[in-house]
């Protein structure tokens, strides 16, 4: 766990922009842009060797995506510290605004049509909610962290708008924000009493819980657990995962002739199973490069992290790691059957415009906290 030091570091003076640029590290923005590259060559074989299906529109996506990646990290941390609850309610009201006049796209709503892209704020509030709890812990002492009463603003932070988000229904963004809030507490300094009591009472409830599931909710978790009960309904997408995975081998079937997913065996190939596409074509040692490419990211991160000398700077990145991670590991868990589908992608290589939007600015968020390393933030 880590504890609030006593100094949150040296003073840095304001950087100018060419000394901000000389600390910007490239290798971690390399690695970011070949993840999003593979990610449009991918797209370019879901559509069957054509651009103007997926791919060239991933490729405009991340170079918009790109370009607000390098903004953020030019921006003074002192700012998201500023902003973080302005930004936090904001992001709240869209929730708000998505249930009242939301639009809705295969069963779910979730998105605010503003013609020119559709506006996911579920995704944004996956960075507000982060910006607003290390805000909130960057001004509270140890003691108070350690007190019931300490714990309940950032609980009802987090639950507030995993209510709205699970009521879309989009039970994945919902755990992944209760999960990043839960690292963050634990982080802080709560006492493991406290997530052991939570713990039981999640238990005790969950029966409850499961009335409230949706239908189609109920069936995702009957289906985890027993995906031939029904092989050509609820099961289909998690079975096609399967042999398309199984198919790929080692070294794989080649690119562009991945028969499961060319066939349209496999489902979503271009959003939530195209880490599935990816094995069969290029087999396990592809599915192992995207894996470790992944890690490399998340190892810069968190050293950031731990080279910040600014206790919200160090929760920031903590907290939106943490929220890459789960993308990455909750999208190819899913796909290989060891959890239920919930309809999250693989950030950066599948399709779609709110979550490359969202990862990048975490990412360029990162990257400011990292430039601004030596930043004393006081008690601002």
């Amino acid at each position: 766990m880590m504890y609030k030091p006593y100094k949150l570091g040296l003073h840095n003076p304001n950087l100018t922009f060419r000394e901000k640029l000389y600390l910007l590290n490239v290798p971690y923005f390399l690695l970011i842009s070949l993840l999003a590259a593979i990610g449009v060559m991918m797209l370019y074989s879901a559509a069957n060797g054509r651009w103007d299906v997926w791919a060239l529109n991933h490729a405009v996506r991340f170079a918009l995506g790109f370009t607000v990646m390098f903004t953020a990290s030019m921006i003074d941390i002192k700012l998201f510290l500023r902003l973080a609850y302005p930004f936090y309610f904001a992001t709240l009201v869209l929730l708000i605004i998505v249930e009242v006049a939301g639009y809705t796209g295969m069963g779910a709503t979730r998105w605010i049509d503003l013609k020119f892209i559709k506006l996911q704020p579920s995704e944004l509030m996956k960075i507000a909610l982060v910006m607003a709890l290390a805000k909130y812990f960057h001004g509270t002492t140890l003691q108070t962290i350690e007190t019931i009463r300490g714990i309940i603003p950032p609980l009802v932070m987090a639950l507030v708008p995993a209510a709205l988000i699970m009521m879309q229904p989009d039970l994945g963004t919902a755990m992944m924000l209760l999960f990043t809030t839960a690292v963050m507490l634990f982080v802080v300094g709560v006492q493991i009493w406290k997530f052991a009591a939570l713990a039981v009472l999640a238990a005790v409830f969950t029966p409850i819980g499961w009335h409230f599931l949706h239908d189609y909710q109920k069936l995702r978790v009957l289906t985890f657990l027993d995906p031939e009960r029904d092989p050509l309904g609820s099961g289909y997408h998690i079975m096609q995962s399967k042999i398309a995975l199984g198919s790929g081998g080692v070294f794989g079937k080649g690119f562009l002739k991945g028969t499961q997913s060319h066939l349209n065996f496999l489902p979503e190939k271009h959003t939530d199973f195209i880490f599935t596409m990816l094995s069969e074509e290029f087999g396990l040692i592809g599915g192992i490069v995207i894996v470790l490419i992944n890690m490399v990211i998340l190892a810069y991160s968190y050293a950031f992290a731990i080279r910040t000398t600014s206790y919200f700077g160090k929760l920031l990145i903590i907290g939106l790691a943490t929220n890459y991670f789960l993308y990455v590991f909750i999208n190819i868990a899913m796909v290989l059957g060891l959890l239920p589908v919930v309809g999250v992608p693989l950030p950066l290589i599948s399709y779609g415009g709110t979550v490359i939007l969202s990862v990048c600015a975490s990412f360029g968020i990162i990257m400011a906290v990292y430039i601004n390393k030596d930043t004393n933030l006081g008690k601002e």
